[in-house]
């Protein structure tokens, strides 16, 4: 079995804040994230499911504060492809309904048998479309040719996820469906640049028919505007092509985005505080800024927000020890930290790397090192 270099687990240390910091402390950020690349606190125990993309929120945070040299790439890379589901046959894969690409983590690849805890066997496939998205953006951010993968069965078994209305669901056994996911296979065929496993015009449709009434987007057809599937939906389109230059191209049918109402409504979830919300009527929160100042910068408007004002905000969520937190005056996590690099990323914050906003990683390694 493959060095899992996210294995430690201990007690979480005694973190402080200092709401009144002036400066992003990018050094006690790249501490922070060389402690979780070494020990991650007790509390992430039961996350042990979504060990990789925690990973990916270490890895790609410490390549956008310039510091992948903190870590030890080929470890790295050797634990993320341990990973990979691989099919016993990989003749007919796509009338087989499975999808073949990464666990999440050990657990769920291997489970306990009847012989007890101490002994294990595989599991048939547990592989998952978001653990995949993160499995090939580190191997990207730390220098893996993707080219090197047996990318074909991956990709094959892909399209086993796509339903007759254009969503993906992120597992093969059937699970929730939503725009998320749709992200994640628009993503990973962006990284292994081949298109095959998604029909791009049936995932348009999707996302067309997810936009609400004020502009924003829901994770499905009817439901609430949300700032974190709004950025999915924008994304997505931009990464198949459908978006250039901020805005839907003549020539793509992506003109029933109203993208007025959309801006609008992007516009408006950033709070009186400085800071962006996710709903309406919904306090600031870190990673909005990234979700919905994501969209805005891959529509050409980000010129339009409030960039002084955001800063304070999310300089209030910084913590004495590195990271942010959700809000204002708790403990940093994982998730708003690395999403509060991505915001000062886009704020053009000096010692940290341009994003490419639509893959959720550094520029300079979306492009390839």
């Amino acid at each position: 079995m493959e060095e899992d270099p996210f294995a430690k687990l201990d007690d979480p240390s005694d973190f402080h804040r200092y709401p009144d910091s002036s400066f992003f402390d990018r050094d006690r950020h790249i501490c922070f994230l060389e402690m979780m690349y070494q020990l991650l606190p007790s509390p992430y125990q039961e996350q042990e499911i979504n060990r990789l993309t925690l990973a990916y929120f270490v890895v790609s945070g410490l390549h956008i504060l310039r510091a992948i040299d903190r870590i030890d790439k080929e470890v790295v890379i050797h634990w993320v492809l341990s990973l990979q589901a691989h099919p016993k046959n990989a003749a007919n894969l796509e009338n087989a309904g499975q999808f073949y690409g990464f666990h999440g983590s050990r657990s769920s690849q291997y489970q306990s048998n009847d012989n007890g805890p101490s002994e294990q066997e595989a599991i048939l496939n547990g592989s998952h479309l978001a653990s995949t998205y993160c499995a090939l953006a580190i191997l990207k951010i730390v220098g893996y040719d993707l080219s090197l993968l047996d990318s074909e069965f991956l990709l094959k078994s892909m399209k086993n996820l796509q339903q007759s209305d254009g969503c993906f669901m992120p597992i093969h056994t059937g699970a929730e469906k939503d725009l998320r996911f749709v992200f994640c296979a628009a993503a990973i065929c962006s990284m292994l640049k081949n298109w095959s496993g998604i029909d791009r015009e049936k995932a348009k449709e999707y996302i067309l028919s997810c936009q609400s009434y004020d502009g924003g987007f829901g994770l499905i057809p009817g439901s609430e505007s949300h700032g974190g599937a709004t950025y999915c939906a924008v994304a997505s389109l931009q990464l198949m092509g459908f978006i250039k230059e901020g805005l839907p191209t003549a020539n793509s049918s992506c003109d029933d985005v109203n993208v007025p109402l959309l801006l609008d409504w992007s516009l408006q979830r950033q709070a009186l505080d400085g800071g962006f919300q996710g709903r309406i009527n919904k306090p600031a929160d870190t990673c909005y800024a990234f979700w919905v100042g994501g969209v805005l910068r891959i529509l050409g408007a980000d010129k339009f927000m409030n960039e002084k004002a955001l800063r304070e905000f999310l300089l209030t969520c910084q913590s004495e020890c590195g990271g942010f937190s959700k809000f204002p005056r708790l403990l940093p996590d994982l998730y708003h930290s690395y999403y509060g690099f991505c915001a000062f990323s886009l704020l053009e914050e000096s010692g940290v790397n341009p994003l490419c906003v639509e893959l959720g990683m550094s520029g300079i390694a979306a492009i390839g090192l």
